[in-house]
C-alpha cells in the first residue's frame, strides 16, 4: 500500500520529505502498546515495501518518553485471564512485528528519549540505528513480570548488538541500561541533547534518504539474512546482491558523478 497519505489509528504518522515518521503518542501513558497498535504498526511495516517514496522511517514518542511496552491494563490484564491457543496468537503477532520492521527494505531509526522499556525496547532494538538522549533508560523488563527474556527476538537480536554476556545480565535482570552504556556497548549510534534529539535524527534520515535506495535496502536485508549464514556462503551472497546492485541506474549514476567531480544525485533505481 502507500503510505504518503496514510492516516494512521493509533499512533501519529507523518512523511517529511522522503522520512516517514511514527510518533508514538499516549504521552500521559509514556507511550504504551496496546493489542492495536501493535498490530497497525506491524501492517504499516509490512506495507513500506509498497511505498518507495518513503526511504527512510523514524520512529520516536511524544512527551519526553519512547516507550513503556505492552500497556498493563489494556495488554497485561488481559494476557492473565486468555486460554494458551490465543496466548499464542498475541506472542505470534508481537513477532511478527519485528519480522516486519526486519524485512521492510527502508533503514529505520528509533530516536529514544526517557523510559524505553519491554515491547519499547524491542521496537529500538529490532530498528538500524538508534539515537538517544543522556535520559534515555532502556530496560527489557520481562523478568519484571514473570517472563522470560525471549520475547520477539530479544534473545537472537540483542547478543548480536551488545554481546552475549551484556544482553544476558540485561535479559535475566531486566534492570535499565543507562544511555552511556547503550552508547558504549554500540546499542545506541549516537547520543543527542533532548533539545535536539529528533532534529538530529530527522537530518542523518534525510542523508540515508538520498543515497542510492536499492544498495541501502541489499545493506539492510543481508546484514540481516547473513546472522544465519556461514562465512563461505555469506561472501557467495554478498557477490550475488553487489552485483544485483551494479545493474542499477544509480551506480552508473555515481560512476559519471565520480568522473565529473560532483557529488551524485542519487534517484533510488
Amino acid at each position: 500500500m502507500e503510505l504518503t497519505n496514510y492516516e494512521a489509528k493509533h499512533f501519529l504518522w507523518r512523511v517529511e520529505g522522503k522520512v516517514g515518521v511514527i510518533t508514538l503518542n499516549r504521552p500521559e501513558r509514556k507511550n504504551p502498546l496496546t493489542f492495536d497498535s501493535y498490530a497497525e504498526l506491524r501492517e504499516l511495516f509490512r506495507g513500506l515495501a509498497g511505498s518507495p517514496g518513503i526511504k527512510v522511517v523514524l520512529i520516536t514518542g511524544a512527551g519526553g518518553n519512547f516507550c513503556s511496552g505492552g500497556d498493563v491494563n489494556e495488554i497485561i490484564g488481559p494476557l492473565t485471564a486468555m486460554p494458551a491457543e490465543e496466548l499464542l496468537g498475541f506472542t505470534r503477532m508481537t513477532g511478527d512485528l519485528v519480522r516486519s520492521m526486519r524485512d521492510c527494505p527502508q533503514p529505520l531509526i528509533a530516536a529514544v528519549d526517557g523510559i524505553c522499556a519491554g515491547a519499547g525496547a524491542i521496537l529500538a532494538m529490532a530498528s538500524d540505528f538508534r539515537f538517544a538522549t543522556p535520559e534515555a533508560r532502556t530496560a527489557f523488563l520481562f523478568v519484571r513480570v514473570g517472563l522470560a527474556g525471549c520475547d520477539m527476538g530479544a534473545c537472537a537480536i540483542l547478543p548480536r548488538i551488545i554481546g552475549q554476556g551484556r544482553a544476558s545480565e540485561l535479559l535475566f535482570t531486566g534492570r535499565s541500561m543507562t544511555a552511556e552504556e547503550g552508547y558504549a556497548w554500540g546499542f545506541f549510534t549516537r547520543l543527542c541533547a533532548r533539545s535536539s534529539l529528533v532534529t538530529d535524527a530527522l537530518e542523518f534520515a534525510a542523508g540515508l534518504a538520498n543515497g542510492p535506495t536499492v544498495a541501502h535496502a541489499m545493506t539492510k536485508r543481508m546484514l540481516h539474512q547473513e546472522w544465519n549464514l556461514s562465512i563461505d556462503v555469506a561472501i557467495e551472497a554478498e557477490a550475488q546482491a553487489q552485483a544485483i546492485c551494479m545493474q542499477t541506474e544509480d551506480f552508473r549514476r555515481a560512476y559519471r558523478a565520480f568522473a565529473a567531480k560532483i557529488k551524485p544525485a542519487f534517484q533510488g533505481n
